[in-house]
């Protein structure tokens, strides 16, 4: 399948692109013009695209959308809602115009009901409301919610479903391959799930 990845120059994206490739798919990597793709590598197809300005036909052609995307850490609530909520709306749109046969999303525990208390309340308000829209927009989709991030590759030993500890770590290999494996595996269609590294 041919696969757009957005966030594909971000830590799990990086991840995520070699994992799609090893799997036999081609991604393509959506990227703004000031993005470094130096670790991509030159075989992977480039396309032009800004999350806070997203122009129609990024998605043309493309079998699957992943968003591994996000504004990071340092932004403010404004960078949040920009790319986090309207940017994955946005995608989400273009996705179904573009007749896309699924949509994966990277979201967060806590996103399925996100606590007002909570330090990352504004975050995970963005990512509920990016969720929300994906189930409703009629395209295939799965939503995956790891836990806590690490920079670990991962031994691929993971935990799934409500059995999830909500305060465990999820290494970003073991996301990436999460995710890969959603592009493909029909038996996650539709569903919304935890995830943790073991």
């Amino acid at each position: 399948m041919k696969i757009l990845v957005a966030g594909a120059t971000g830590n799990t994206g990086l991840r995520l692109v070699k994992k799609l490739k090893a799997n036999g798919h081609t991604p393509i990597a959506l990227v703004r013009q000031s993005s470094d793709t130096s670790a991509l590598g030159a075989d992977v197809k480039l396309r032009q695209g800004d999350l806070t300005d997203l122009q129609d036909g990024v998605c043309d052609g493309c079998d699957a959308v992943i968003f591994a995307a996000g504004s990071g850490g340092s932004t403010g609530p404004e960078m949040t809602d920009k790319v986090d909520r309207d940017g994955a709306k946005r995608l989400i749109d273009l996705a179904t115009k573009a007749d896309v046969s699924r949509f994966v999303m990277l979201s967060s525990v806590g996103a399925g009901n996100p606590d007002p208390d909570s330090e990352l309340a504004h975050y995970l308000q963005a990512k509920h409301e990016a969720d929300e829209y994906l189930k409703a927009s009629g395209l295939d989709f799965v939503i995956v919610r790891p836990v806590s991030l690490t920079e670990d590759d991962g031994t691929n030993d993971i935990r799934f479903g409500d059995d999830v500890d909500p305060k465990g770590k999820a290494a970003r290999g073991d996301v990436a391959d999460v995710l890969a494996r959603a592009a493909d595996d029909t038996d996650w269609v539709g569903k919304t799930f935890l995830m943790e590294s073991l």
